[in-house]
């Protein structure tokens, strides 16, 4: 087992074993923890009742944060001629169709998200072994396949993001910066959250919030009063 080091100790000393924290509690320990030369990513962990192996448990969908994410998020739009303009005036980085195609079959994905129209996704379904395994293949479910590109863009542009269970029945993603204040961090934890409630399959049974953590990147994991939520 690896050694600790000086700042993973004085994190450690910083929280309470066994100690359940109201959101606005944890959002302002994960502040204190946090000692990275770099504004770190705030992490959000829940393990969910639910069987991801049975399709009427699987729990998916999409959530805007109240302050964003608080990174600049890449997008390219794979669209027809006519709505180039509109996505560009939307805030898409890139824009075009064949010759960005063109591009991921060479291996380029040096974007965050990816939106395309339903006529264009014919064109897209060979790209699924490039991007299926990153993440990026537009899906309806997700907002990232519409007739309404500019839209999409301006959502995910935002701070909307789409989130999955794993396989272990857990979801985690980002949902902001460490530099937030503690308020806009609980804010944004407890809009995730409460989507994630909205989304409770019918067929779960018992508890469906088991357990929710925060933390920074390379900090502890701060457990969260799931009874705190509507505070």
């Amino acid at each position: 087992m690896s050694k600790l080091t000086k700042n993973q100790k004085l994190a450690l000393e910083k929280i309470e074993a066994g100690k359940s924290y109201t959101l606005t509690e944890a959002a302002e320990k994960v502040k204190e923890v946090t000692f990275t030369k770099f504004d770190a990513s705030l992490d959000i962990d829940v393990r969910l009742g639910v069987d991801p192996r049975k399709a009427n448990q699987m729990v998916r969908g999409v959530v805007t944060l109240p302050h964003g994410t608080g990174k600049q998020v890449r997008v390219l739009v794979l669209c027809n001629p006519d709505a180039e303009a509109a996505a560009k005036a939307a805030g898409a980085d890139y824009v075009g169709l064949d010759e960005y195609i063109d591009k991921i079959k060479q291996g380029w994905t040096d974007v965050d998200v990816i939106i395309t129209q339903p006529a264009i996704m014919g064109k897209i379904g060979a790209l699924g072994r490039v991007l299926g395994p990153r993440g990026l293949m537009p899906n309806p479910k997700s907002g990232t396949v519409t007739n309404d590109v500019a839209k999409a863009v301006e959502e995910v542009k935002k701070g909307k993001i789409d989130f999955k269970v794993d396989k272990n029945g857990i979801v985690h993603t980002s949902i902001g910066k460490v530099s937030f204040t503690a308020e806009q961090m609980a804010d944004n934890a407890r809009e995730f959250i409460n989507t994630l409630i909205k989304l409770k399959p019918a067929a779960a049974k018992g508890t469906y919030i088991k357990s929710i953590y925060l933390s920074s990147t390379m900090s502890p994991g701060i457990k969260v009063d799931s009874k705190s939520i509507g505070e």
